[in-house]
């Protein structure tokens, strides 16, 4: 299961409700693998997005999302599979902590692409140096909830 968390959703009324953004971040996730991990989305304003692009990002305007990964999506023991029984092998069913993803709705045409875009950055994806396979995920994932 993705747990997902929302902190902000005052500052985004037009937010898809909660089950339909852990169907999209579920969604991203089973494209990759991943079957447990807990996500945090958090909704800011346009002062503190822009901060925080400035700090992580250097660069100094807002943006519309930010991802801020903790675990990653590769195996939680690197390497092979741990023996079975191992204390290693415990840890492969714990949840891993994906991150945070940062939006902010000023600045966001679509709330449901900017999650799933978040959440793909977490899963280890990237746009800027991928040939293309990230937002043709997107567009897919989205495509499958009528985005």
């Amino acid at each position: 299961m993705i747990e997902v968390e929302v902190f902000g959703a005052s500052l985004a009324p037009e937010a898809p409700p909660l089950q339909e953004v852990r169907h999209l971040c579920t969604s991203a996730a089973a494209r990759m693998g991943i079957e447990q991990a807990h996500v945090a989305i958090e909704f800011v304003d346009v002062q503190r997005i822009a901060q925080l692009n400035a700090e992580y990002r250097d660069r100094q305007s807002a943006t519309d999302v930010l991802s801020f990964p903790i675990d990653g999506v590769g195996p939680v023991v690197g390497g092979a599979p741990p023996p079975a029984g191992s204390l290693a092998g415990s840890l492969t069913s714990v949840p891993r902590e994906l991150g945070d993803i940062v939006i902010c709705p000023e600045q966001t045409a679509d709330l449901r692409e900017a999650i799933v875009h978040g959440m793909l950055h977490l899963l280890g994806m990237d746009h800027e140096s991928d040939d293309g396979e990230m937002l043709a995920l997107q567009r897919e994932l989205l495509a499958g909830v009528g985005g």
